[in-house]
């Protein structure tokens, strides 16, 4: 499956990585357009848990960790950050919802609050550079010459 189309998602186990990547029956979709497609994909399932839906299509996925990623970071601490998520779409960062998780990854609310984003690590560092401890002890992020806390989820 990892070079065959989308034509046979019913037939695979097809996993969202918490590495930002697609996987087929446990190897990495290597085609990058096919796992773009999968990102504009993603549905949730009314069974609950997450699908792939492509026109009459649909395949249950597993989410190993979240169904986006934040792949790519622009803006500063003055004007704010705009998220470039794994589905191609841009957004921008609400820190109002950034959040600390396992392993000490970034995490924000995305889709008008509708899905968690894990943050990549590339996009982690370029965002810790907006980052202070604050006058509690807890870390915040500095956006606007304001301080977002960044709790632990």
């Amino acid at each position: 499956m990892p070079s065959a189309g989308f034509y046979a998602i019913e037939r695979h186990t097809i996993r969202f990585g918490r590495d930002g990547e697609w996987y087929s029956d446990g190897e990495r979709i290597a085609n990058r357009r096919i796992a773009d497609l999968f990102s504009r994909c993603v549905r949730r399932s009314p069974q609950g848990g997450f699908m792939l839906q492509m026109g009459d299509e649909r395949a249950p996925i597993e989410i190993e960790d979240t169904p986006f990623v934040v792949r790519q970071i622009e803006g500063d601490r003055e004007r704010g950050f705009t998220l470039i998520l794994n589905d191609g779409t841009r957004e921008p960062l609400d820190p109002a919802t950034l959040r600390s998780g396992p392993d000490n990854a970034l995490y924000c609310r995305v889709k008008a609050g509708e899905y968690a984003a894990r943050l990549l690590r590339p996009v982690y560092y370029a965002l810790t550079q907006s980052v202070k401890v604050g006058t509690d002890g807890r870390f915040v992020l500095v956006v606007g010459g304001r301080d977002y806390p960044i709790d632990a989820r």
